[in-house]
């Protein structure tokens, strides 16, 4: 069995920026296992899986240790495929989730438009074990899928950064997120996940659908551009539109190819 794979790098306009990211078109849905297992083998931080469904499709993502209710730059990765690749007529793409209901994407130009849903950030109290150092954060926030989001005093500090990834790994939160005002963009921001196999997550579309509602009441302004500032780093075209997050970025292609499949990893899985 052999299925097509591409890898484009999302939330950029150049080759070896932004965050690369697996994508496999499939007409079935494959075992969790060998779907998880494929992800693995792929080793970024996320590989997107889709099937057609009606007009639209359902899409699934992996990191390389567990399956994921949401990704914004597999997500915008699968519409520069659809659009470029299998020649989506349309601008407009559905997406059909598990967990988080219907996306969207729209083309503008060269640029895709995610239409995510929009989540608050709770303030907490300050964590002990982070407080420390020369730059402590200035406030601590929980939001969707148990992350954990700290204030810094300035982009420089978010920048130069270095993460413990052991105490990251020892904290109940998933993912763990440090944002600041920015210097030469609205706001900055990175992402931290070694708990699900994301030692550093180059750019993550899905953390600014709780950034860009905070910054919005920030700022004071509902359009915002955003820096995700990774060694690879990338940019967001962000906006606040009610109860909904609009994240546009440009992707380039990097690679296709095929997956071979032995007999026994080819079972359909059930519906």
């Amino acid at each position: 069995m052999k299925l097509e794979i591409f890898q484009v790098d999302a939330f950029t306009s150049r080759a070896f920026g932004g965050n690369p990211a697996a994508v496999i078109p499939l007409t079935e849905w494959l075992p969790d296992e060998t779907m998880l297992a494929i992800a693995a083998e792929n080793n970024l931080a996320e590989t997107a899986f889709f099937v057609k469904d009606g007009d639209g499709y359902e899409i699934r993502w992996c990191t390389p240790a567990v399956e994921v209710p949401l990704c914004g730059h597999a997500t915008l990765a699968s519409s520069y495929v659809i659009f470029n690749e299998l020649g989506h007529a349309r601008e407009r793409i559905v997406f059909k989730t598990r967990k988080r209901g219907d996306l969207s994407v729209t083309r503008d130009g060269d640029r895709f438009v995610l239409d995510f849903p929009a989540y608050p950030m709770t303030e907490i109290e300050p964590i002990a074990e982070l407080a420390s150092g020369d730059n402590p954060p200035l406030k601590y926030f929980e939001s969707q899928d148990n992350m954990l989001l700290l204030l810094m005093d300035s982009q420089k500090n978010v920048t130069e950064y270095v993460p413990d990834l052991r105490l990251i790994e020892s904290l109940p939160n998933r993912e763990f997120i440090i944002t600041a005002k920015g210097d030469d963009c609205d706001f900055a921001s990175r992402m931290f996940a070694p708990k699900i196999g994301i030692p550093e997550d180059p750019v993550t579309g899905a953390i600014h659908c709780s950034l860009i509602p905070y910054w919005t009441e920030v700022l004071g302004k509902t359009k915002l551009f955003a820096r995700q500032v990774s060694a690879r780093g990338g940019e967001l075209f962000c906006e606040l539109a009610g109860d909904r997050v609009k994240i546009g970025g440009n992707a380039v292609l990097y690679l296709k190819g095929e997956i071979y499949l032995e007999a026994d990893e080819q079972l359909v899985a059930n519906a």
